[in-house]
């Protein structure tokens, strides 16, 4: 049988968790009945799975609201017999064109010619028990493929209770002209189990009105783009959807395409909202949104936080719509259950995971400049980073890499600057050590995404990709203290090549640092310093109100014990990567590691790092939804702190009434996933050979050597800090004083004689 993942979970949360006072009275929605929005699943979990497959179906009712409503595109055989499908042209979604390789035909479809293979020209028997379901959508798995397709009598009675079924009929003029009628079948079938009906063509929707029974099936006109010509009327959706009360009469609501009601302009940002729903409203017309899919992003206004979309149609407070189309039901869910109306609500006081900006907030602004710090203290982050790097004159300023390619401009102005340090990286760069600050702050800083365009990357918001200025480390503190945050962490690289190949004391510049913002004097801030190097960490051993984090930059499979106490002698905590965490094949999760087990039994706190909104960075098991990824981390797995590129979707999984595993009141949680459950149903063909682990933790790779002395001829240009400055600048005047005093003493001394 199928291992559905979320029950197995919840039954576990069910069993042991404390009881907990009864939720408050549910609010009020601003839907048409103020009830809560439906969720309509499109041909299942199609997100995940091969649309309106048996598994996309099967899995709606295991991770979603448990009312959801299962929505099914009719499609018709030559002898008339109904089966779920999107496309009219089976050939992308099915495996049609193999058992049928000479049957691809052209049909006019309402004006437009189509190519491909139809079910039309099909009888039930010939097809429907060979043809299977195949994933159309690249960014999908297709290690689900196979399974078979449904008959609409197969959806309507899918689980017990049945489930609410929306039926969508799109090409009705078109099965008339090859003399196949929807309207008789759904007679045939007295609309058993069918609570809604969807058509994008008037005529369709007047013909069945009278034959069908309104209380327990509504009847829906689904609206194409503004431009699309309906065939009935040979009207526009433009200007259909300006005439409302033209539709109330054969009606009770509309689908439209999300843009109609948040357009988004050519660049992907949106605009204001139209008051089409207000409007609907007010005819007494049900407003549904199609279009909502997690790996479609909407808007940049969103920062690829899925549940920010959702929101923005449910939770405005203006309106909201009655339902959305999704393809990813599980998170329309979450958004309805656990983060609207919950914008007031405040993180646990103790006890939470902490939040740790990732150069600040990077998803949306340059990352390490002021605006990205800005956002993520706006955004609920708890401690605010700065990874140190040095300027040629000595200058500690807050920069991810010591390479300026990346984060900055500097290819276009110091190109001919760049060289190659083996002992930083593998390949050339230009490095903020071989120029002078003012240099620095000439660049202009670039918001860089995860991963290159080549490899999936997705870009981030382009209209904030050159603003904001890069901060000294002094700036950055001053702005910690000034915003009190929770804390700081200090991420400190490079010291022994800084120390011996540049005169650059990196050690000494933080030290320093925070001793002038006076973070070493018992402030109630928090103070981390972060290194990969325990010679640097165990520089910072006489500052006991510091927490040490070790950075485990390599990717580890396990953290034996002699060299979690190795750890131990350096650092409070560790920083590791995801991989370090998650082990998948092909996107999906196998297993958790026990790295976060091993070093909490050593006391040891665990960060995992860096975490991204971006679905294309996020394993299938998450269904493109980071508060998965977060849930899993938090609830299951109980790490310490998220480092991240988007604080404010970790702030809001930690707002919700859903982070709280003691909480057993609620009508869906967002559950962590179960490692394994999907590779248990996936098509072994489909997956590649499983990798070599990645290799434990060992203690050779933990201790470095001390750090070497500060070799200063090796950086004369390099000024003294503000305070030594100073004191020469005192001295100096001494030396001054004095040299006038002997030449004095000595001109008396020459007249005398």
């Amino acid at each position: 049988m199928m291992k559905y993942f979320v029950v197995a979970f919840l039954l576990i949360e069910l069993i042991t968790a404390q009881k907990l006072p009864r939720n408050p009275a549910p609010p009020t929605w601003l839907t048409i009945t103020g009830k809560q929005p439906a969720v309509i699943a499109r041909g299942g979990f199609s997100g995940l799975f091969p649309d309106s497959s048996r598994y996309a179906y099967d899995f709606v009712s295991q991770v979603s609201l448990p009312d959801s409503i299962y929505y099914c595109d009719l499609q018709l055989t030559k002898d008339g017999v109904g089966f779920c499908q999107t496309a009219l042209n089976l050939d992308n979604s099915t495996n049609i064109a193999n058992l049928f390789p000479k049957g691809q035909k052209t049909y006019n479809v309402n004006g437009k010619d189509i190519r491909g293979w139809f079910a039309i020209d099909y009888f039930a028997d010939q097809l429907l028990p060979n043809l299977t379901s195949v994933q159309n959508v690249l960014t999908r798995p297709n290690a689900f493929d196979g399974q078979e397709l449904l008959l609409v009598e197969d959806v309507t009675s899918i689980s017990k209770p049945p489930p609410r079924v929306w039926l969508n009929v799109q090409y009705d003029l078109f099965y008339n002209q090859h003399k196949i009628s929807p309207a008789l079948y759904l007679q045939d079938l007295r609309f058993a189990g069918i609570n809604y009906i969807s058509s994008p063509e008037i005529g369709f929707l007047k013909s069945i009105g009278a034959k069908v029974d309104k209380v327990r099936t509504k009847l829906v006109l689904r609206f194409l783009e503004p431009e699309a010509i309906e065939p009935t009327t040979n009207q526009s959706y433009g200007e259909i959807v300006k005439n409302l009360a033209a539709i109330k009469p054969f009606a009770s609501g509309i689908l439209v395409p999300k843009t109609y009601i948040w357009p988004v302009n050519k660049e992907m940002y949106l605009m204001p909202p139209s008051t089409l729903v207000t409007d609907a409203h007010k005819q007494g017309l049900e407003v549904y949104a199609s279009g909502f899919a997690n790996d479609s992003p909407g808007s940049y206004n969103y920062s690829y936080d899925p549940t920010a979309e959702y929101l923005q149609f449910i939770d405005n407070g203006q309106f909201s719509v009655d339902g959305v189309l999704t393809d990813f039901a599980p998170t329309a869910s979450e958004v309805i259950a656990c983060l609207a109306h919950n914008k007031n609500a405040s993180k646990p006081k103790k006890g939470h995971s902490l939040i740790i900006s990732h150069n600040g907030a990077s998803g949306d602004y340059a990352g390490c400049t002021d605006l990205a710090y800005e956002k993520a203290v706006m955004d609920g982050a708890d401690i605010i980073d700065c990874s140190v790097q040095m300027s040629k004159d000595g200058v500690a300023f807050c920069l991810d890499s010591a390479d300026l390619l990346g984060d900055t401009t500097a290819i276009s102005t110091f190109m001919s600057r760049s060289s190659n340090i083996p002992e930083i990286q593998p390949m050339k760069g230009i490095f903020s050590f071989d120029l002078i600050w003012s240099e620095i702050q000439s660049l202009k800083p670039q918001l860089t995404s995860p991963l290159s365009q080549d490899m999936g990357g997705l870009p981030r918001n382009p209209a904030n990709k050159n603003k904001g200025k890069f901060l000294t480390l002094a700036e950055f503190l001053d702005f910690a203290k000034a915003k009190a945050v929770t804390g700081v962490l200090i991420n400190i690289q490079n010291a022994p090549y800084l120390a011996s190949k540049k005169g650059l004391d990196i050690v000494g510049a933080v030290t320093t640092a925070l001793s002038n913002a006076t973070f070493d004097k018992q402030s109630t801030q928090q103070v981390m310093i972060q290194s990969d190097d325990t010679s640097v960490l165990a520089k910072f051993k006489d500052f006991p109100s510091y927490q040490r984090v070790y950075d485990i930059m390599n990717i580890i499979g396990d953290a034996p014990k002699p060299s979690v106490d190795e750890i131990k002698k350096y650092a409070d905590a560790v920083d590791v990567r995801r991989p370090s965490i998650f082990k998948s094949i092909a996107f999906i999760l196998s297993n958790f590691t026990k790295v976060v087990e091993e070093m909490h039994a050593a006391n040891i706190s665990v960060y995992v790092s860096p975490l991204y909104n971006e679905y294309t960075t996020l394993a299938f098991d998450f269904f493109a939804d980071p508060l998965v990824e977060l849930s899993t981390l938090i609830k299951a797995l109980k790490v310490d702190a998220v480092v991240t590129d988007y604080p404010a979707t970790a702030n809001a999984y930690l707002r919700s009434p859903c982070s709280d595993p003691r909480n057993t009141n609620l009508e869906y949680p967002i559950s962590p996933v179960e490692p394994g459950a999907l590779l248990e149903i996936a098509a072994p063909q489909a997956l590649p050979p499983s990798g070599a682990p990645a290799p434990a933790l060992e203690v050779a790779s933990i201790v470095d050597p001390p750090l070497p002395p500060v070799s200063k001829e090796e950086n004369p240009a390099a000024p003294a800090p503000a305070d030594q400055k100073k004191s020469e600048s005192g001295r100096s005047t001494t030396n001054l004083c004095l040299s006038l005093v002997v030449a004095l003493a000595l001109s008396l001394i020459l007249t005398v004689h």
